[in-house]
């Protein structure tokens, strides 16, 4: 079975807590599955991101889950394409690709959280943030490096906890219910990789 490095992100501006990070908390209490997980934490900090990411990387995984935070978001949302653009429209990376597409089945993914009752959509931007770098770099540095790491990154809603702390009405989702979405998605990708194999160039640029 392949090994799985799965991210999320510490707190950042007005939120003491980051849906992606208690998702994943949430995950870890009850998830087992048959892959090698290996679990991260990073900062809402792009230069210490693209150095933790480049070096963990290099550990050998063949699929990456980068969790998200997305305030406002309804569903989780299945991100298909990392841009090498920041929010200034300059370059996260002068002189690479302009954007890389995942190769993994987002589609299928997207069904299979629908039929477990799992609201779901995807996208094709996921904005010139952190969370959009995050997704480029993992593609940037795999096809850099020759790995053979596929890489998906999931936004996530609020939590009810985090919007109620927060005073407003955004929309929300249970952290248990997006860590079921999560583990659906880890065993969903497993059998993909189980029945595509693990070339070794698997990263599609766009230029």
């Amino acid at each position: 079975m392949p090994r799985i490095l799965l991210t999320a992100f510490e707190p950042y501006d007005r939120w003491p807590e980051n849906s992606s990070w208690l998702t994943l908390v949430e995950l870890t209490r009850w998830f087992h599955c048959q892959s090698k997980l290996v679990t991260r934490r990073y900062p809402v900090d792009l230069q210490i991101v693209s150095e933790r990411l480049q070096k963990d990387l290099m550990e050998s995984f063949e699929l990456a889950i980068h969790l998200g935070q997305s305030p406002g978001s309804t569903a989780i949302k299945l991100e298909t394409t990392g841009l090498n653009l920041r929010t200034d429209q300059s370059p996260i990376i002068a002189g690479a690709p302009a954007a890389y597409r995942t190769s993994l089945p987002v589609e299928a993914i997207k069904q299979s959280l629908w039929s477990e009752g799992i609201p779901a959509e995807v996208s094709n931007h996921a904005g010139t943030y952190l969370c959009n770098a995050t997704l480029y770099l993992s593609q940037h540095y795999s096809a850099l490096h020759r790995l053979a790491t596929r890489s998906l990154f999931v936004h996530l809603p609020l939590t009810p906890h985090q919007v109620a702390n927060d005073q407003s009405t955004l929309p929300s989702a249970d952290a248990a219910l997006m860590a079921r979405g999560i583990g659906r998605i880890i065993q969903a990708l497993e059998t993909f990789a189980e029945e595509t194999g693990h070339p070794t160039q698997l990263v599609r640029s766009i230029d």
